[in-house]
């Protein structure tokens, strides 16, 4: 099979941020591998990429908290003859709570989809980038992952640290091979992630400019995947966050975080 346009790979497209690369990607005339749990919403989403792009996109139910999950999902796409050139790592979610109100299963779950998945994800497919001479990987990560971690959500920020240095090697290992590995680092956006995490009655209190919207996101982390940056912090007032915690003393700013981390995080 060969193909005739880019094939991007989104994890966690059913919603969110990962719908809106799907759709971008499609606009630019991607084809598209949708995948996460929910097999109804992906087949609305890609029936109406069809319909509107005219794309191929091919729907893979898959849970990626199996421990075989990856290994089954790169496995389908090689009997198909799908060979992938945007890798979007977006899946994820959060555990709300205090790190030892939560059983070990939950947290092994979330560290497989968090941290094992993608990294594995990479792993498998950027063999056949180096090959073609040519790749994007998008790990999508966050603005947590630069500032101190907060009491509630106890492995998040933790999760989306280890992506960012993980792009930052992956970038760099990769650059000169046609290949672009970017950590994209949002802060709160319009989304239903938060109630997912039941943080939804904390973060309606943020102010309105606090907030992007997961199209903004999406066109800056495409932007970014293009330019080569393996990093990107989008917006504006998350850039400026990041600086601040960045410019602090590590006890101010961990001060700081006990201080405001009430605001957004559930912490028990």
């Amino acid at each position: 099979m060969t193909q005739a346009r880019p094939l991007s790979l989104i994890t966690g497209a059913s919603a969110g941020i990962g719908s809106a690369f799907a759709r971008a990607l499609a606009a630019r005339g991607h084809d598209v591998v949708l995948t996460a749990r929910r097999t109804d919403r992906l087949e609305a989403l890609a029936a109406d990429l069809r319909a509107s792009h005219g794309v191929n996109a091919t729907v893979l139910t898959n849970d990626l908290a199996e421990p075989n999950a990856v290994e089954q999902l790169c496995q389908t796409l090689d009997q198909h003859g799908l060979k992938v050139d945007w890798l979007i790592n977006n899946a994820g979610y959060g555990v709300p709570g205090r790190f030892d109100q939560n059983d070990w299963a939950t947290h092994a779950d979330f560290l497989r989809v968090l941290v094992t998945a993608p990294t594995e994800l990479a792993w498998r497919l950027i063999r056949g980038m180096r090959e073609r001479g040519y790749g994007r990987i998008v790990n999508v990560a966050s603005l947590a992952g630069h500032v101190p971690g907060s009491a509630g959500h106890t492995l998040y920020a933790a999760s989306k640290a280890y992506m960012i240095k993980f792009s930052q090697s992956l970038a760099l290992e990769n650059q000169a091979l046609g290949i672009h590995v970017c950590a994209l680092c949002p802060g709160f956006t319009r989304s239903e992630f938060h109630d997912v995490t039941g943080t939804r009655p904390l973060v309606s209190k943020m102010p309105d400019f606090m907030w992007q919207s997961a199209e903004d996101v999406v066109q800056e982390g495409i932007d970014a995947a293009e330019r080569g940056d393996a990093v990107h912090v989008t917006g504006r007032f998350n850039r400026t966050v990041k600086s601040m915690f960045k410019l602090m003393p590590d006890k101010l700013a961990l001060r700081m975080s006990a201080r405001q981390s009430h605001r957004y995080r559930a912490q028990e």
